[in-house]
Order: structure tokens, then sequence, then C-alpha cells
């Protein structure tokens, strides 16, 4: 019965058949970048993470171990669930899948990438707590310890990012531009380093990149000024181009943040995908003569990447300070 669940779940998953024993690059690579309901270690360790469900008949909440290895069913309280590509997915007693309850259940798990997220918020309060403490104790002195190896970079974004691109009122959005560029640093260095916390992917997922680029949709159009509408609304154009207009610059206040998301998400998800790939000769090829020159450039792109880290974290900041600019800017009449 157990045995034959699996295979009718993933089937109407319509999940590519691959041959016991056949390694398949793009499956291994997709599961790596994918969120999951547990952290991997080592082979096949893992540290389960807690599932939480709202039915309509309520609450249910167990661990992830008990859905491991995907494909086996765990008989829950109210339905009966199987673990499907890192889905949960409801089944009914013959082990098919119930369309019908699954539209019921919601899922409010806490995945890899939430508990990554928690992870590293710990580590920006730690953070920030410390350095803001060091400024408190050292008032008028030289900064000491992490308090020094923060002040350049926080003068960086303030004087490079901040002050240039928005204005007088640069002091109003420091703490945002501070927490955008630490937080998406952080979890880009986290997910570089392989098993911490189970290596996971954070701002490789579009989910993330698109919460980030909606706040700054919403700061942005939120303190637009009279100066900000009216050139959308208003330009300086013939008024038989204002219907024109108004559909171009209506689709740039979406494309400003939209291309935000996509070029964060693109840049990290690519730099998994690739060493990935490269690492993933190996087993293609089925020998270990190619393994010196797949670990070649696989070292080499992970060199690259930590430019990107640092780089994405810059533009997204950068962009995001310039959009606020260009909202906020009051506009003068030259007098001649």
């Amino acid at each position: 019965m157990i045995g034959a669940i699996p295979t009718k779940a993933l089937a109407q998953e319509k999940t590519p058949e691959v041959k016991e024993g056949k390694f398949d690059p793009g499956k291994a690579t997709m599961e790596h970048i994918a969120d999951k309901h547990e952290w991997h270690l080592l082979g096949e360790k893992f540290i389960p993470l807690p599932v939480i469900l709202y039915t309509d008949k309520g609450f249910e909440i167990f661990s992830s171990a008990n859905l491991q290895p995907q494909g086996k069913v765990y008989k829950g309280k109210y339905y009966n669930y199987v673990l499907v590509n890192n889905k949960i997915k409801a089944v009914d007693e013959t082990g098919n899948i119930d369309e019908a309850a699954n539209k019921k259940v919601w899922d409010f798990s806490i995945t890899q990438n939430v508990a990554g997220m928690w992870l590293s918020g710990l580590v920006l309060m730690f953070v920030f707590i410390s350095v803001s403490s060091g400024y408190k104790k050292r008032t008028g002195k030289a900064p000491k310890g992490l308090q020094s190896f923060m002040e350049p970079v926080i003068l960086f974004i303030r004087d490079d990012i901040a002050r240039p691109n928005i204005g007088v009122k640069y002091e109003r959005f420091m703490p945002l531009l501070l927490t955008i560029f630490f937080f998406i640093l952080i979890n880009n260095l986290f997910g570089m380093i392989p098993f911490f916390p189970g290596g996971y992917n954070l701002t490789g997922n579009i989910a993330v990149t698109l919460t980030l680029a909606v706040v700054i949709f919403i700061v942005v159009n939120v303190n637009g000024n009279k100066y900000y509408w009216k050139h959308i609304f208003l330009p300086d154009v013939p008024f038989w181009i204002l219907p024109i207009m108004w559909i171009v610059e209506i689709i740039g206040i979406f494309s400003k943040p939209g291309a935000l998301m996509i070029r964060l998400f693109a840049n990290m998800a690519a730099g998994h995908i690739v060493v990935l790939s490269l690492i993933s000769l190996i087993f293609i090829f089925n020998s270990l003569w190619i393994s010196p020159v797949s670990v070649a450039f696989a070292v080499f792109i992970d060199i690259i990447e930590v430019l990107v880290v640092f780089l994405q974290a810059y533009v997204f900041t950068m962009l995001s300070s310039l959009f606020i600019g260009m909202a906020i800017e009051e506009h003068h009449h030259e007098v001649i």
C-alpha cells in the first residue's frame, strides 16, 4: 500500500521518469535551489522542520520527518499527506492526490527559506544592536571591534548611495536602505556556504525578491510628491500624446520594482545553477578524469560569485535609493 502511493502521487504531478541509478543533473540542480521542509546536512542526514497546515477542520502541526522519504504517506488528524516535489499534498485512502481536499489545505510551514530568513534576521539584530551599543559606550571615541568593521560600510551607503541619489531628505530612508543592503548581503553570503544552514537559497527565491520589490514600490509611491505624480499624469507634452504617455508612465511604475525583483533573483539563482551544473559533469561522464576540470571551473565561478554577492546588494540598494530620490525630488524653476 505504502509503496504504491508514491507512484500514483508522482504520476499525477507529471514528474519526469528517470531510470533507476541514472543521474539526472536537472533534477539534482532544481532540488538544491528549491525551498524544502527540512535542512539537509550530509548524505541522508537532515534536520526536520515543523509542518503547519490550516485545513477546513482546523490546524495540523507535525514534524516533516513524518513525510520522509518523499512519497511516504503520513496519516494526519484530518487528512493523509504526502510530500511530492517538496510540496505537501493531501491524498485519499487509495493513494491518489485528493484535489478537493487540497483546496481546503493552506500550508504555513516553517520551510528552509523561512528558517534561514529568521536566522539572518537574528544575525542582523545582533550585529546592529552591538554596533549601536558601541556608539553609545564610545561616544566621541574611535570605533572598536565590530563597530570599526561596520562603520565604513554604513558610511559608504550614506555618502555614496543615499545622499547623492535621495538628496537632503536621505536620513529618513537610511534605516530602510541599510536593512535592505545587509539583508541581501547576509543571505547572499549564507547561500554560498555549503551546508550552512542546509545551503538555502533565499535571495534566489523569487517570492523573497518580489517582497523586497513590493516594499520599494510602496515606499516610492507613498512618498512621491506632486511633481512625481504630475510627471506621470500631466507631463509637458502635447495633449494628444497624453494617453500614450499615461500608459508608458504607469508601466514604468511597475517595471522599476519588477526589474529589481528579476535582477536579484536571476543573478543569485543562476550562480547556484552554474556551479551545480559544472559539478554534475563528474556524474554525467561517470569519470574521475573530468573532476579536476569540473572542480576548477566551479571554484572559478564561486570566486566570481563572491563579487556578485556584494554587487547585487549594492545594485539593489543603489537603484532603490535612485527610485526614491526621483519620487521625492523637488523641482525648482531657474530664475533668469
